[in-house]
């Protein structure tokens, strides 16, 4: 270096440099890649189908960010939001992931997890922080394969792999119920309302409507054939004569609606009910609780006059208690205005009134024949006298005038008696034809007369003479009893002295005939005067005493001596 300084017109002297055999540099993009492919690798291998899912609105949905989760386990993201042709629903394409696949079957269902307020519960309220998702319920993994579904607008209310039996009830009427009712047994929540079918079709072949409900295990146990399901929505409100009775299962039933059931003990030895047993829902505790008579006679009653008051479901009774219901009234019009009158049907439960072996041998029209002759008859009465609910009284009437026990179609036709208002309207036209009759114009007549003769008598003088002489009479006798008093008193204070002097006088006459004895001799003629003095002494003693004993205790007998108190010596 230093020659080529010096020298500046010499040419530099060239060099050959050795290159380094890797660049480490390239390693950075190499694994980058490397990655990438492992990724897209992995995500083609775990890559599943891509499904298509309908809803009425995508309110809350995002395309790119919503996932789909089973158990908080994710299942897929939603790739894209569109509206339908029809612009009457939105269609979401969702990118599965593989394991997921399996389960993509007809019986997988999709729904919004979104915050939900209820009449029952509250829902979905940590979705206000993560954000809406799409939750799947792969069923029990059997159907048919498929890629298109439509997605509830409601959660279900029973998940599939909830151990339990689904059943149906036959309602005539809904009231409240809706999907995720409760179901009771003895207060207890054992089950949810999975939703009922109301199509036209279904509708148009009866009139009820079958509602699905689930009973989880191991409460489904409980379900019998013989049990009994009943409406318990909102609160139950009944007068009758036991005062107002309010029944209310639960606040949940009466804000979302509820069912109950339970099993009578006589249909707890029946095997438990199969998956999709039908039962009929009753619209109270009281019938659901009658229909657990089997046996069950119809009858019929004509009735003249109005039933206002009597409705279907009243009560039969007997003495009082209920021995079944009525379950028909039918008007009987008669054009002409003659015979109309209105049909009770009633339906008697003998199961409340006999034993299974009276049952067997008794028939129930000669029963109720022999029950007719001694009677009995049919009568509304009145349950209420605030709300004029009508019964059906069966009771006996030995007055009755005499009726016969025929047959209509098979059904016995029972005789009635008025009864209610119209018994209460029957004795007053009776009443007030009788009162017609009474001949009042005479009758006031007579009382004129009668009522004038006494005002004659009592301003006539002979009257007020009478009076006069009465009380001076009265007077009169007054001063002698004073008189009468005053003599007597001094006589009735010696009557006992005189009985007692007559007592010793015959004491002395007793020692003297002792000694007669002994000087005359037991019957000689001077002994027996003697004897009948004694006697005579002693009977006057005697009778003096009781003088003395009467008069002190009736003085007024001086006045009117003994002949008012006959029977007395």
């Amino acid at each position: 270096m230093a020659e080529s300084d010096s020298d500046p017109g010499m040419p530099p002297e060239a060099r050959v440099q050795t290159r380094r055999a890797f660049n480490f540099v390239w390693l950075v993009p190499a694994v980058a890649a490397l990655i990438a492919g492992f990724l897209a690798v992995q995500g083609i291998l775990r890559a599943g189908p891509t499904i298509t899912l309908t809803f009425n609105t995508a309110d809350g949905l995002t395309a790119g960010q919503t996932k789909i989760r089973h158990k908080a386990v994710q299942l897929g993201t939603v790739k894209s939001i569109r509206l339908s042709d029809d612009v009457r629903h939105v269609e979401i394409r969702a990118d599965m992931q593989k394991e997921a696949q399996r389960f993509l079957t007809a019986n997988a269902r999709f729904w919004v997890v979104r915050p939900r307020l209820s009449a029952g519960n509250i829902s979905g309220l940590d979705t206000l922080v993560s954000g809406s998702y799409i939750e799947m319920d792969p069923g029990d993994g059997t159907g048919a394969a498929q890629t298109e579904f439509k997605g509830l607008e409601e959660p279900p209310a029973v998940r599939s792999d909830e151990p339990g039996t689904a059943y149906v009830v036959e309602a005539e009427r809904i009231g409240s119920l809706s999907s995720g009712s409760p179901v009771f047994y003895r207060d207890i929540a054992v089950g949810e309302v999975l939703g009922y079918d109301a199509s036209p079709a279904n509708l148009g072949r009866g009139h009820t409507v079958p509602v699905s409900v689930f009973i989880r295990e191991p409460y489904n146990q409980l379900v019998r054939k013989g049990s009994h399901f009943w409406n318990a929505s909102g609160v139950s409100f009944e007068l009758g004569a036991q005062g107002v009775q309010v029944r209310l299962e639960s606040l949940q039933a009466l804000l979302s609606g509820g069912i109950a059931f339970d099993t009578p003990d006589d249909a707890r030895a029946m095997p438990v009910s199969q998956p999709g047993t039908v039962f009929p829902l009753y619209p109270n505790p009281a019938a659901a609780s009658n229909a657990g008579y089997r046996e069950r006679i119809p009858f019929l009653v004509y009735v003249q006059g109005s039933v206002r008051g009597l409705a279907v479901g009243a009560p039969v009774e007997l003495f009082g208690i209920q021995i079944g219901t009525v379950t028909g009234i039918d008007l009987m019009f008669d054009p002409t205005g003659k015979e109309s009158r209105v049909a009770v049907r009633l339906e008697v439960q003998p199961e409340r009134i006999m034993q299974q072996a009276q049952l067997r041998e008794a028939d129930p029209i000669d029963v109720s024949r022999r029950l007719v002759e001694r009677g009995m008859r049919v009568q509304l009465r009145s349950s209420n006298l605030l709300t004029g609910q009508l019964v059906a009284a069966f009771d006996f009437f030995p007055n009755a005038p005499h009726a016969e026990v025929r047959q209509e179609n098979g059904t016995i036709v029972l005789p009635s008696v008025p009864g209610g208002l119209d018994s209460i309207t029957s004795n007053l036209s009776d009443i007030l034809v009788k009162i017609d009759r009474l001949p009042l114009d005479e009758i006031g007549r007579n009382l004129n007369e009668m009522l004038a003769g006494a005002r004659g008598i009592t301003t006539s003088n002979d009257l007020k003479q009478s009076l006069h002489a009465l009380a001076a009479t009265l007077a009169s006798a007054q001063e002698l009893m004073a008189k009468a008093d005053a003599g007597a008193g001094p006589l009735l204070k010696r009557l006992p002295e005189i009985a007692q002097s007559l007592q010793t006088a015959v004491d002395r006459a007793g020692k003297f005939m002792g000694s007669a004895d002994a000087g005359y001799g037991a019957d000689s003629q001077f002994r027996r005067d003697i004897q009948r003095l004694l006697e005579q002494v002693s009977d006057t003693a005697r009778s003096v005493r009781l003088l003395a004993d009467y008069l002190d205790q009736h003085p007024e007998a001086l006045l009117r001596g003994r002949s008012g108190r006959s029977g007395e010596q």
